[in-house]
């Protein structure tokens, strides 16, 4: 919006104190190339037309309808904050989680740093087959020494350090053609040091010729599991993975029935799973139950089966058959003047490129509307002139981009100290001492 109208100005505003969300709070510590988006998205903020107000939660410190009155448009882009629940017996037992909580729990998310998942099992179990199931997988069972180097909390380093785990298994309701991670994230699996992989050979006979007209990705993916199926321990190139202390696994093909209790009733011993055949095939295949059952002996049980979007303001339409904000282009059903991008535009599917492409096509929406006059711009609104009033008189107090600037460079400074590219400040109070707020 500032590239292509000189005349644009655009406030955002955030729940937490500091900026960029998942690339922050979700992103993999040990992944840091993926957060140089950061640096355009710094840019962006310390221009001139452009304002950040953190700490201001939308739907409870000013509503919809206000920001509405305030400017000319309104773009929500808020993501999924909740996590889809897997609805079977057992799942509020102790040690069982959401990868959700999990991850803002070793990212320093304010919300999960409470979390003290119980890490003194042997075996662990990721329902789930996408990206972030390999995340957890791989933080559990990676090298102390690779986790120090990265900008994971110290907090969760030291519990990482205590853990007893040295299994995971990835277990997924459909089959090796449906995984949804991708082929970098599952080679950085399988060569992760001190850890060897173990995939049933049988999981993947006659898949050759299956993926044989899949796109390109599909098929490199498929055969790079095949390959490391069929590799004898031996065969391992990476040094001391034939004797590893530490193994990871994918199931296929196995539903999620029941969290099996301890003795006492507390915690997690296990899971019931009850095992499928697929009708259709590709993407749009469904898992079916056989009828057969097998248990599976976990003390920790991750559950990475995807993300929820939660209604934000009764003033916004919802569906919430299909978990969304309805639009059109990101133009919100029914009422002129709102636009959402992102996951709250179209479920909480896809990478960061693929919601940047998305926020630029609501983006397009917004100055197409604004020359054909969808967009009243006769009168001049106040903009944050009349929000700070508001958020000032119910106490609220905004974090500036430069008071993140200031929390950032004690981030980096204590991360330095540590040998780290930072260490998170955690706790919200914390952030406002350091800004004298």
């Amino acid at each position: 919006l500032l590239q292509h109208h000189g005349g644009a100005q655009v406030d955002i505003y955030e729940k937490l104190l500091v900026p960029f969300g998942l690339v922050r709070f979700g992103v993999a510590p040990d992944h840091p190339e993926v957060k140089n988006v950061i640096n355009a998205f710094t840019q962006t903020a310390r221009s001139e037309r452009c304002a950040y107000y953190g700490n201001v939660t939308v739907g409870r410190d000013v509503t919809v309808a206000e920001l509405q009155q305030a400017y000319h448009a309104v773009v929500l882009s808020y993501g999924a904050e909740g996590s889809r629940v897997l609805g079977i017996p057992g799942e509020n037992l102790s040690g069982v989680y959401s990868a959700r909580e999990f991850v803002g729990w070793y990212n320093g998310l304010p919300e999960n740093q409470d979390l003290k998942p119980d890490l003194s099992c042997e075996t662990a179990v990721v329902l789930g087959h996408g990206n972030v199931a390999l995340d957890v997988a791989r933080i559990l069972l990676s090298p102390l020494q690779l986790l120090r180097k990265t900008d994971i909390t110290d907090c969760s380093l030291a519990a990482l350090a205590c853990s007893k785990v040295k299994r995971v298994w990835l277990v997924g309701r459909r089959g090796p053609l449906q995984v949804a991670f991708t082929i970098k994230e599952l080679r950085e699996m399988i060569n992760l040091p001190g850890t060897r992989p173990v995939l049933n050979p049988a999981d993947f006979t006659g898949l050759e010729n299956a993926v044989k007209d899949a796109p390109r990705p599909r098929k490199r993916l498929t055969e790079l599991m095949i390959k490391t199926a069929l590799e004898k321990p031996g065969e391992r190139k990476m040094e001391g993975q034939a004797a590893a202390p530490r193994e990871w696994g994918l199931k296929f093909q196995r539903s999620p029935q029941a969290v099996l209790p301890t003795a006492d009733g507390k915690r997690a011993r296990g899971i019931r799973m009850a095992l499928t055949h697929l009708e259709g095939s590709g993407d749009t295949a469904k898992a079916v139950p056989t009828g057969d059952m097998e248990e599976l002996e976990c003390g920790l049980v991750l559950s990475s089966i995807g993300y929820q979007i939660l209604p934000l303001d009764p003033a916004v339409p919802f569906d919430t058959q299909r978990g969304i904000i309805p639009n059109s282009s990101g133009r919100v059903e029914g009422v002129p003047g709102l636009y959402c991008s992102g996951w709250v535009k179209r479920g909480p599917t896809g990478v960061i490129i693929t919601t940047m492409n998305d926020s630029f096509d609501t983006a397009q929406s917004v100055l197409e509307d604004l020359q054909v006059g969808v967009l009243d711009v006769s009168s001049p609104r106040e903009g944050f002139g009349a929000v700070g009033s508001l958020l000032q008189s119910r106490g609220v107090h905004p974090v500036s981009f430069s008071d993140w600037e200031k929390i950032d460079a004690a981030e980096v400074a204590r991360g330095k100290a540590a040998g780290k590219p930072r260490e998170k400040i955690v706790d919200p109070q914390e952030m406002l001492q350091l800004l004298g707020h």
